[in-house]
């Protein structure tokens, strides 16, 4: 299911000077103040007309296409500056490139005022596509910049819900929900020519679901077909592409095809000679891939993509082709691929090798290549390793980091085991036990009952005295005595009391579940 989010900057033109502005000295602001309501201003005739305004200088009924000397009449304090167009769209193009960096590599501006994202298949990187949402819009705003989101299964309906329904946060249409949602919306939305508009104002048309249940015919003859293309690319019966873009200083390769091709076995080896080619161009300029984007060029005018990340900068040929190939599956040829096209979008230094290029033979295990498999089958956030860190207690002495963390040279001690899997929180149990120290003959947990055949313990652990906390099974100072016990279906649990089993000072002798053991 295709996934389309809208960036929508109804204030770009005066965002961005404001931002261009604040970073000058104030000596060199030519009199601007950055408080005041804002405007662009472009010739016309003889005159100078309002091209974009912040939201200040339109809350005082300041209107793109006014002209410069009735604003003022309106507003005497308005600051007006000439408009920069080429400014504004190289500025929505360095915008898309950041986003297509870490969001998805399917980007592209949509001038005047926003951006596209294709992120089919992105969802995964930042675990939901709310979260993706979310961190998009956090980055965006915390820049400065007034924005809107939306997302849809189409573009149209993303950019007619992310400027027709203000919403201070993403607005997420479901999948196959577009007709509900750009049903109640004007006309407008549809991205239609104004004299398009007025002249279906004129009929008595104003929401696009009066569009959509008018017979055609009589409406194209009049509009031509430009009036139901818009309409059936916003509801998803006609596929709107999106021509993705990238910084042409970049390491890249691409291949057109004489004959479109159309298969799995055609796709990898294309992708090993695009990589051989990359790799080269890495080598010269002493880099690594960190992530790669392989575009799919249809015969039909529809681009697909597939994506991959390493965990360390790599110019492993074989290593990162099949990374690469793991993921023609998502491709759909349709009728058939005309070219290819292999981007380099993110690459770390990385210092040549002696033996680079050769088969890697006696090298051991590489564990880089597993984590780069394993974190672009199943997502980057869900690959970490365990780390020990210094702390009497188990739940403490555990830290989570990423998969390829240097090792800091501490470790656990063999000769006190501890279990493969632990609980987030100690959960309590019911136990059957001899005091003090015997292990427990049974225990019922999550009312389940659990017969024990055998036991080891107690191993007592003593609370760090310098941590409280107001949690019975977390009690800074309360001893621990912990037992691995098996059950007589051959489990093998972690258990512990609290308290020294005589001494009520040092515990209430309730018994918890810790982990369980592989």
């Amino acid at each position: 299911m295709r996934r389309v989010v809208s960036l929508f900057l109804p204030h770009w033109s005066t965002d961005r000077l404001r931002r261009k502005i604040a970073k000058l000295s104030p000596d060199r602001r030519d009199g601007l103040i950055l408080d005041r309501p804002l405007a662009t201003a472009i010739p016309d005739h003889g005159r100078r007309i309002i091209a974009a305004l912040d939201a200040d200088a339109r809350a005082l009924g300041i209107r793109a296409g006014m002209t410069v000397t009735k604003a003022r009449s309106l507003a005497p304090e308005l600051q007006v500056v000439d408009a920069e167009p080429d400014n504004d769209l190289q500025g929505l193009r360095d915008l898309a490139l950041w986003a297509g960096r870490r969001y998805s590599p399917f980007v592209s501006p949509d001038a005047p005022d926003g951006i596209w994202l294709d992120v089919t298949g992105c969802a995964g990187l930042f675990g939901t596509e709310k979260a993706l949402l979310k961190d998009l819009h956090r980055r965006i705003a915390g820049s400065g910049l007034s924005l809107q989101i939306a997302v849809a299964d189409t573009a149209g309906c993303a950019h007619a819900v992310a400027r027709h329904v203000p919403a201070g946060r993403p607005v997420t249409i479901e999948p196959g929900a577009q007709r509900s949602a750009i049903s109640i919306l004007p006309i407008s939305a549809l991205r239609l020519p104004m004299s398009d508009v007025e002249g279906l104002r004129r009929l008595g048309f104003e929401r696009i679901e009066q569009l959509i249940g008018t017979p055609r015919a009589p409406l194209a003859k009049r509009f031509g077909r430009e009036l139901h293309r818009r309409l059936d690319q916003a509801l998803g019966l006609l596929h709107e592409p999106i021509e993705p873009i990238f910084p042409e200083h970049l390491p890249q390769a691409r291949r057109g095809f004489m004959e479109p091709i159309a298969t799995a076995e055609a796709f990898a080896q294309v992708i090993s000679d695009l990589v051989e080619d990359v790799v080269g161009q890495l080598a010269c300029i002493g880099k690594g891939a960190r992530r790669l984007d392989c575009y799919f060029h249809r015969v039909d005018g529809n681009t697909q993509a597939i994506r991959v990340g390493t965990a360390v900068a790599s110019r492993d040929a074989s290593h990162l082709a099949k990374l690469l190939s793991s993921k023609i599956e998502t491709i759909e040829p349709g009728l058939g691929i005309e070219a290819m096209t292999l981007v380099t979008p993110l690459a770390d230094v990385l210092a040549p090798r002696q033996g680079e290029g050769l088969e890697n033979r006696g090298r051991g295990p590489d564990l880089g290549a597993l984590v780069d498999a394993l974190a672009n089958r199943f997502g980057a956030r869900s690959l970490h390793r365990a780390r020990p860190q210094p702390s009497v207690m188990p739940e403490r002495s555990v830290v989570i980091s990423r998969a390829l963390t240097k090792e800091s040279g501490a470790g656990w001690d063999d000769d006190l085991p501890r279990p493969a899997r632990m609980l987030d929180r100690p959960e309590p149990i019911d136990v059957i036990a001899l005091l003090p120290d015997d292990a427990p003959r049974l225990f019922v947990w999550r009312r389940k009952r659990y017969r024990v055949t055998q036991g080891d313990g107690p191993e007592r652990l003593h609370g760090e005295w310098w941590r409280e906390s107001g949690d019975e099974a977390d009690k800074a100072l309360i001893v621990r005595d912990y037992y691995q016990v098996e059950t007589e279906t051959g489990g093998r649990y972690w258990l512990f009391r609290l308290g020294d089993g005589v001494n009520p000072a040092t515990g209430t002798m309730r018994w918890f579940i810790h982990g369980a053991f592989a």
